[in-house]
């Protein structure tokens, strides 16, 4: 079995802090459709039984949608509980960038061993029950100043948006070599779209072609529901082709993924679809990849 460093997960106390979307009432018009099933507290026990068919050398935890307010308070828990547990091994924490005080919360954030990395969800899509904010933050000059402040704290920035963001985001990516970025998500195609696979090829290679860009395997379900593997294997293999085996991670994204399938499932999925690559190539996206960019320092 492969040893695997899950570069994307979730842990949340819904007893300890406000998840304004793990909170009722649920519908199903949102971008992740209804989120009821995975509205409960979910812990690193939770995660370890989830994963327990797999050789999990480590954990990334992304940050999970916390009230904004407490951004802090989220990076305080998951820190104290890496000291107690000794996981997660790396935090991306979670950092509005357009906003006038960021760089105090950047640098309060990355005061805490753990933390590599901010992610600031900002998919944008023309349709309101697709998009995750009322508009594109990504183009407000703000944004950019805020962006621009990452490299400071030497922090690398999870990426999550949508292809019809990526032209633009190239090009404020490639002015800032010095902060490393993870696509999320495979970059969440959305086939429905007009020409959308297309669009998603283009953006993707736009990311892919800037050497300081990597992408994680997951969250297969927001671009289709539902999947399997035949479902997934063009849109897997072209982003591995586009990125290289050498900045490509697998991730499991759970418990969110576990609206779309199950842990065994979701990552028995990347296993069969990479059997073609050589051992090393398996092993560096299943584990030796998310160890560097990520600067966890273990021993594989």
């Amino acid at each position: 079995m492969l040893p695997f460093i899950d570069a994307h997960v979730h842990l949340w106390d819904l007893d300890r802090l406000a998840y304004p979307w793990l909170t009722p009432p649920f519908g199903d018009d949102g971008p992740n459709g209804s989120v009821a099933a995975i509205a409960k507290t979910y812990l690193l026990g939770d995660y370890h039984r989830d994963a327990a068919n797999w050789d999990v050398r480590g954990i990334v935890h992304v940050d999970a949608g916390a009230d904004p307010r407490h951004a802090l308070d989220e990076t305080r828990w998951l820190q104290a509980m890496a000291v107690a547990d000794g996981r997660p091994d790396a935090i991306v924490a979670f950092a509005a960038l357009d906003d006038p005080g960021v760089e105090a919360l950047l640098a309060a954030h990355a005061a805490h061993p753990k933390v590599r990395g901010i992610r600031h969800i900002v998919n944008w899509h023309r349709d309101p029950q697709r998009s995750y904010t009322p508009r594109d933050v990504t183009l407000d000059p703000a944004w950019e100043r805020g962006y621009a402040a990452l490299a400071k704290c030497n922090l690398s920035f999870d990426l999550q948006a949508y292809p019809g963001q990526f032209a633009h985001l190239a090009a404020l990516i490639a002015r800032h070599s010095d902060t490393p970025v993870i696509v999320n998500h495979a970059g969440m195609a959305v086939p429905s779209d007009p020409d959308g696979m297309a669009q998603w090829a283009g953006g993707m290679a736009a990311l892919a072609a800037l050497p300081h860009v990597a992408v994680k395997l997951s969250g297969m379900g927001f671009a289709f529901r539902p999947w399997d593997r035949d479902t997934v294997r063009d849109y897997v293999l072209r982003t591995i082709e586009l990125f290289g085996p050498d900045r490509v991670m697998v991730a499991s994204d759970f418990p969110t993924d576990k609206l779309f399938g199950g842990f065994d499932q979701t990552l028995s999925a990347y296993d069969a679809l990479t059997t073609d690559f050589s051992d090393d190539e398996r092993r560096a996206m299943f584990a030796g990849n998310a160890n560097r960019i990520y600067r966890l320092g273990l021993a594989l």
